[in-house]
């Protein structure tokens, strides 16, 4: 061995660029997002030590996307920012770990929402005639509620119906940026399956689809998108 050979160690590969300031910094503040975080604000949480451009936040999410290529924890993009979550395939065995009860949502619920997610705005005469029953108060309060769907006009018919759509909410729990991301309405085998498909669990019990015997607040006046 000549005087300028450098000894490889046995089984050594190169090592990926350790993460500098910046990166760390988002990870910490991602990690601790109850929700998605939008770049704006991600580069305020970054600004402590100086003003942080754009393109600089962007390639160090990048990176830490690359980071976690091959985790069970992935960061993804949704219409109202950046999240850490768990993988889908690993989303069962979460569930299993959790002592409280997940949440159960009924197939009448995610047809509703199916319905309007691909064909707002549509009233709730339409979801009828899309479903061939009765569309509940209770299910659509439901919706409301979980800030999944809002009022966003009125079609000019008598009456005035109202007229629903999906909200920012709806794409960030699904964990999408836009409508267009919705997987095509032929390849699904059912309405639900865009829900369920998304983490959501199916209640085996669902309940009814007649009325509560209360009227929808909703028909009566319009509400905003939330925020």
């Amino acid at each position: 061995m000549s005087s300028h050979d450098v000894p490889e160690c046995a089984g050594s590969a190169a090592e990926p660029p350790a993460p500098d300031a910046l990166e760390l910094t988002l990870e910490a503040v991602l990690f601790a997002a109850t929700e998605p975080v939008s770049l704006r604000d991600l580069r305020a949480a970054c600004a402590e030590s100086g003003e942080v451009d754009r393109a600089s936040v962007e390639a160090a999410l990048a990176h830490l996307e690359t980071r976690y290529a091959d985790r069970a924890i992935e960061l993804v993009r949704s219409a109202g920012g950046y999240r850490f979550r768990v993988r889908p395939q690993y989303s069962g065995s979460v569930r299993a770990a959790r002592p409280e009860r997940p949440q159960r949502l009924s197939r009448a619920l995610l047809e509703t929402l199916a319905i309007i997610a691909y064909r707002q705005p549509v009233t709730r005469a339409e979801i009828e005639s899309v479903r061939g029953v009765a569309v509940s108060s209770g299910i659509m309060r439901g919706l409301q509620e979980r800030e999944w769907i809002y009022v966003v006009g009125h079609k000019e018919l008598p009456g005035r119906p109202a007229l629903y759509g999906t909200t920012r909410s709806f794409l960030d729990d699904l964990g999408l940026q836009a409508l267009d991301q919705l997987p095509p309405l032929d390849e699904i085998r059912d309405l639900a399956d865009v829900a369920t498909d998304a983490g959501l669990s199916l209640a085996t019990d669902e309940a009814d689809d007649d009325g509560d015997g209360e009227g929808d607040a909703a028909e009566a006046g319009e509400s905003r998108e939330p925020s």
